[in-house]
């Protein structure tokens, strides 16, 4: 199936496989850490989030390739990783009962109004760096086929060889017929170790170069480092921004990202913009109330994929990503809640009237 310049099997055992690191996300609600009595504890991973959406929500067959570490935690994740119906590939490690290695924490409050929400992370030792090359079989994993192939930066931040492991797996999925697309994702404080800004974007230039579907605003590739912000709600500086990135990565087919303007912690307005088959597309503007932001960006992403593997017209296909974003926004966690009728409903205009 030929669509948006991409070459989109119509079906296959899987819909989708992510790359990346699960972690485990440690949230006091709008309390901030340092006065926290209790928090909530929600599984995420931006590449794993992908996944996970799109088989709670749009029913896809999905898997996630990651490490695992044998220990309670890792149980804790990987019960979450099940409940959301994602096939895991794991290489496994066992834990020292001391130091290691880890599944990563992530500390994230919520904020509220004009206080912004705090992340920091504790990533020591973390067994997602310590992936390598050669440490999956992709014919095997792909024998039965697989539609698409998603990563992202974050879990390019985390070393080398988690880099060098992207660009294995984008060409064996490539090689078994699945349409390869990265999120930029690039978090400064991650990439403070790993090198700075011009660190990040040697290794994301590199990535890109394999994919065919960009997530994210290219004018963070053009700076390597993320500008502070949002892409807020110009879609014309985006769009420069995608001709500038073309001019280097001519064979990108998508290139797509959410626009948002926060007004303060609950109260966002929120857009989206890509570029398909050579021609712009906008979503529509609505105004969000915000539960929770972590995840709504993959929440997008996971949207605009179902759209485009379900064949929709590039306009429908962008609202789906849009829809879905803004929906796991009013959730608790950072995978989704909704259902595909309340994405749909959205996208074709809908409201937040009560559902009788």
């Amino acid at each position: 199936m030929l669509r948006y310049g991409l070459n989109i099997r119509p079906q296959a055992a899987l819909d989708l496989v992510s790359l990346g690191a699960l972690v485990h996300r440690l949230d006091p609600g709008v309390v901030p850490f340092r006065k926290a009595t209790e928090c909530k504890i929600h599984v995420s991973g931006g590449e794993f989030n992908v996944a996970a959406n799109l088989a709670d929500c749009f029913g896809m067959k999905t898997g996630i390739a990651t490490a695992m570490v044998d220990y309670p935690i890792g149980d804790l994740i990987a019960e979450r990783v099940r409940a959301m119906g994602v096939k895991p590939f794991y290489k496994r490690f066992e834990h020292d009962g001391v130091t290691g290695p880890n599944m990563a924490t992530v500390y994230s409050d919520r904020g509220y109004g004009v206080r912004p929400p705090v992340v920091f992370y504790n990533r020591s030792n973390e067994a997602a760096a310590r992936l390598q090359p050669g440490d999956f079989d992709w014919p095997a994993m792909f024998a039965d086929g697989v539609r698409w192939f998603h990563s992202g930066g974050i879990f390019a931040a985390l070393s080398h060889g988690a880099a060098e492991l992207i660009i294995e797996g984008m060409q064996a999925a490539k090689s078994a017929g699945a349409v390869v697309s990265f999120d930029l994702n690039i978090r400064q404080k991650l990439w403070n170790i790993s090198g700075g800004k011009d660190s990040a974007r040697t290794v994301i230039e590199r990535i890109v170069g394999h994919a065919d579907v960009l997530l994210g605003n290219p004018q963070e590739l053009d700076s390597g480092a993320q500008t502070g912000a949002e892409s807020k709600l110009d879609s014309g500086s985006f769009f420069e921004a995608v001709q500038r990135v073309l001019e280097r990565h001519s064979h990108l087919q998508v290139i797509a990202t959410t626009l948002r303007e926060v007004h303060s912690s609950n109260r966002h307005t929120w857009s989206a913009a890509a570029w398909m088959d050579g021609r712009e597309h906008v979503a529509p503007v609505c105004e969000l109330e915000v539960y929770d932001r972590v995840g709504s960006g993959d929440g997008f992403a996971s949207g605009l994929f179902y759209g485009l593997m379900a064949g929709e017209p590039p306009e429908e296909a962008l609202k789906l990503g849009w829809a879905h974003g803004a929906l796991v926004s009013t959730f608790p966690g950072d995978t989704t809640m909704a259902s595909l009728d309340q994405v749909r409903a959205l996208a074709q205009g809908g409201s937040a009237r009560i559902q009788r």
